[in-house]
């Protein structure tokens, strides 16, 4: 008989077991297929995957839709994307009045430990109270952050406290339109934040290890819901922060940060003249240059940086606006979804020589489903979806919870496949892909079968 050791209990008490236990908040429908020979698979350990650009380097998977579903865990509220790591899968959401941290098995979800502490927090235009960061696995620890900027450094295998800071305190922020979403960059032994602290710091750097501040940079600029990303320019590693949330006059930009000392090489400023607006998708770096977009008719614009690193604008476009999405970079194309809402998002292909966009599509077809006992038919479409490159293809992800692999080239698109996984709005988290094996949040109720938001594993594996 398998000793198993459990400690249940809560406010930031982990569930501890020596092996993973039965979960009764998931389902578990098959076992997923061996990984097909010489397949090539990753761990997907970061917001937006390992090199944070929503690329994956997995190969042989299938084309055939629908994938089979594994299991499907019975979340709470919130957007967060779950973290993986060999046989640990990391996942935040909310129950009740309480963020849990869930640790489950990538295969099966039977769950390692679970952690939980209390949270008041309250969308204040009613979408969601879950948490919208997602988890960052390092070096057998989680970092994970709250709606309410609560920052926790956890042990991976046990899920126990390591530290912790709370950021809105420590820094006077106070609650932006829709809580705490940034996840932390991971550069070298430091975590860089977009705290936004009114009057600065606009971001901080916190020593991994330890939890105390390394540095602060910039005074401006509030807390976006973009992530910060790295990358090497002209030979030299650089953090880039897309800043700019709650404020009044509107104000945000992006800042080229020197991540080992916090020194700003240069400050552009790109937001929305909306009040109720936010800087939302991430930059994009290629060749020593770096996009950024937002939506509220502020559209994008690529700068390049000079060896001095200072910056220089090549181009600004009002045709290519990405509200929450990251675009896809390759071979000189930009591909994203550009437009605030439903009706207005269309898939587009930017030309980064020239600004231009090379095409524009709007994915759509008739679909009919049954509510209730009754027949409708819709014609809908992806809307406002998310990009997965990925084996020489693209994984989309629809927000009303349509799955597709498309072919996309500076030419046009090509549907390969499709199919709709369920009948949900708000599919607005980025797929995450590990070893063959692709987790989906179905982040609202679902409208044929009436069930309550999900976190779906679906097998892949060629």
């Amino acid at each position: 008989m398998t000793r198993r050791e459990l400690l249940v209990g809560l406010g930031g008490i982990p569930l501890l077991a020596q092996e993973p236990t039965a979960n009764t908040e998931v389902k578990v429908y098959r076992k997923p297929k061996a990984l097909a020979a010489g397949a090539v698979t990753e761990d997907w350990t970061d917001f937006l995957g390992p090199r944070r650009n929503a690329t994956s380097n997995e190969t042989k998977l299938s084309r055939k839709l629908p994938a089979p579903l594994v299991w499907e865990f019975q979340k709470g509220t919130g957007y967060s994307s779950p973290a993986i790591q060999g046989d640990r899968l990391v996942y935040l959401h909310r129950v009740g009045n309480r963020e849990l941290v869930e640790c489950l098995h990538p295969e099966t979800g039977a769950r390692w430990w679970q952690m939980a502490y209390g949270t008041t927090y309250e969308d204040r235009y009613g979408y969601n109270n879950g948490p919208r960061s997602s988890p960052l696995i390092d070096n057998g620890h989680v970092y994970t952050v709250s709606a309410q900027g609560v920052l926790h450094c956890l042990e991976l295998t046990t899920g126990k406290i390591i530290w912790k800071r709370d950021l809105h305190t420590d820094y006077k922020v106070p609650q932006d339109f829709f809580g705490t979403a940034s996840t932390p960059l991971l550069e070298g032994k430091l975590l860089i934040v977009n705290v936004g602290a009114p009057n600065g710091p606009c971001v901080v750097a916190i020593d991994k290890e330890t939890g105390k501040e390394a540095w602060q940079a910039g005074k401006e600029w509030g807390p976006s819901y973009a992530s910060p990303v790295a990358a090497t320019v002209h030979g030299k590693r650089r953090a880039f922060v897309f800043a700019g949330g709650e404020s009044n006059p509107p104000t945000g930009g992006l800042l080229c940060i020197d991540p080992t000392t916090g020194k700003i090489d240069f400050a552009v400023p790109w937001r929305s003249r909306s009040y109720e607006s936010v800087n939302a998708s991430c930059p994009v770096i290629f060749d020593n240059k770096v996009f950024i977009s937002a939506t509220y008719r502020a559209g994008g614009t690529l700068i390049e940086i000079q060896p001095d690193f200072t910056p220089k604008t090549l181009f600004k476009t009002s045709e290519f606006g990405l509200h929450f999405n990251t675009p896809l970079y390759k071979d000189g194309y930009l591909y994203g979804f550009d437009g605030r809402n439903e009706p207005d998002a269309s898939l587009a292909c930017l030309d980064t020589k020239t600004g231009q966009i090379a095409w524009r599509a709007t994915p759509e077809w008739d679909e009919t489903f049954e509510v209730n006992g009754q027949k409708q038919q819709r014609k809908l479409g992806t809307f406002r979806g998310t990009l997965l490159a990925v084996d020489g293809h693209y994984l989309c992800l629809g927000e009303l919870g349509h799955l597709l692999w498309l072919d996309l080239t500076p030419k046009g698109h090509k549907e390969i496949a499709r199919t709709w996984l369920f009948a949900a709005r708000e599919s607005w988290s980025l797929p995450v892909l590990s070893h063959g094996l692709l987790y989906v949040n179905q982040n609202s109720r679902e409208l044929m079968t009436n069930s309550g938001p999900r976190l779906r594993c679906y097998d892949l594996r060629a």
